[in-house]
């Protein structure tokens, strides 16, 4: 099921006061789903998953750059493995600061559009 993004905005979680929402709804063909039921919100660019996150925990989940990244973001404490995921993947807390929730959600976002067929990239705002 895929969900509007400006009823989903408003109804479900107001993206105004969510700055982790508003960025999410921001970047180029992002579009949010709940495939796996309302639990959780699937964010996805080109029909591949950028970003997940918890709507009861408000845990965050997403792709790094490699293995090694995601290793150590997991040994300093920032983040964890995310559950279901390759192990490139990770989960950030919801306490984690918005400054580095910001880089994670945009780097996930830059490594799965760039692994996008060069038309289906294109097709995309810059």
């Amino acid at each position: 099921m895929r969900i509007p993004l400006a009823p989903f905005a408003t109804a479900r979680h107001p993206a105004s006061m969510d700055p982790i929402l508003t960025l999410l709804a921001s970047l180029p063909g992002a579009a949010v789903s709940q495939p796996f039921g309302e639990g959780v919100d699937v964010w996805k660019v080109g029909g591949r998953i950028f970003a997940t996150r918890a709507a009861d925990s408000g845990a965050l989940c997403v792709k790094t750059e490699s293995l090694d990244t995601a290793e150590m973001l997991i040994a300093t404490g920032l983040a964890r493995r995310a559950p279901y995921f390759h192990k490139s993947w990770v989960q950030l807390p919801p306490d984690t600061a918005p400054e580095e929730s910001r880089h994670r959600i945009e780097a996930s976002y830059r490594l799965i559009r760039a692994a996008l067929p060069r038309k289906l990239q294109a097709s995309l705002a810059p």
